[in-house]
């Protein structure tokens, strides 16, 4: 996968805008949110989106020849095999997915996956090529303990340990959970405060923290996405619920460019 060019806005890193359909969408609804994002501009921003796996084939006939990337919201730590039910990186890759959540809080929460399966899941998704994105964040119980930077470091070590200098192939994350779908969103300042540690925490590691890309997930509407992505450590956003909407999905790419 050809390198991501440099942004005039970030300095070193192009923003990225990830919509995360979750577990929405119909055909009719699909082609007329895609026909509005395929027509649309969205400055410096990169923009991708994240869909329910059987609405890829026609998520890339509609984005095909376009700006917009696609993706989806999960992937298998195997290649292949007796996994009902999983979809491998690999299958992804074949329907020409650029990106792929792993680690998504509903995913860990829900599904019980630890953080060494989400190690071994953007694994996978390196080695046929695509782009994973590294979710991580804190309960509103972990955050009001003082206890943000051991959970996240935790999560973001687990990727880094396995990884090693594959890290620098991912991208990152950071989705407060208490900020997921409440309309609560962390202010920029409490958003850049934990930016800062992961790229910190990357740096450590030896990884290419500079050129890393890392996303702020968790009520990010049209109102307030400027002021987040104006914040030196925070490269775009990870976009749920605005992502369904047209209207507002554009807004936040335009913001981000």
């Amino acid at each position: 996968m050809s390198e991501t060019p440099a942004s005039p806005r970030a300095g070193k890193r192009r923003p990225l805008v990830v919509g995360n359909w979750k577990m929405n969408g119909s055909s009719a609804s699909n082609e007329a949110l895609l026909a509005a994002l395929k027509a649309a501009s969205f400055g410096d921003a990169e923009v991708s989106v994240c869909v329910p796996a059987v609405y890829l084939h026609d998520v890339a006939d509609a984005l095909h020849g376009g700006a917009v990337h696609w993706g989806a919201q999960d992937c298998s730590s195997h290649d292949s095999g007796a996994y009902t039910g999983e979809i491998s990186a690999a299958m992804l890759a074949e329907f020409g997915c650029c990106h792929v959540i792993v680690g998504h809080s509903e995913r860990r929460a829900l599904h019980g996956e630890s953080d060494r399966l989400v190690a071994e899941k953007a694994a996978a998704a390196l080695k046929h090529g695509l782009v994973p994105i590294v979710c991580v964040g804190e309960t509103l119980a972990e955050r009001e303990a003082g206890q943000t930077e051991a959970v996240v470091g935790r999560q973001l070590g687990a990727a880094i340990e396995l990884l090693d200098k594959r890290i620098d192939g991912v991208v990152i994350a950071y989705e407060p959970v208490w900020a997921i779908g409440t309309g609560k969103t962390a202010s920029p300042a409490e958003a850049q405060a934990v930016h800062a540690f992961l790229r910190k925490t990357l740096a450590v590691a030896g990884a290419a923290s500079a050129s890393l890309r890392i996303l702020y997930g968790g009520s990010v509407k049209a109102d307030n996405a400027a002021q987040l992505f104006a914040e030196p450590d925070i490269d775009g956003g990870l976009i749920g619920g605005a992502s369904l909407k047209a209207a507002d999905f554009i807004a936040i790419c335009r913001a981000a460019g």
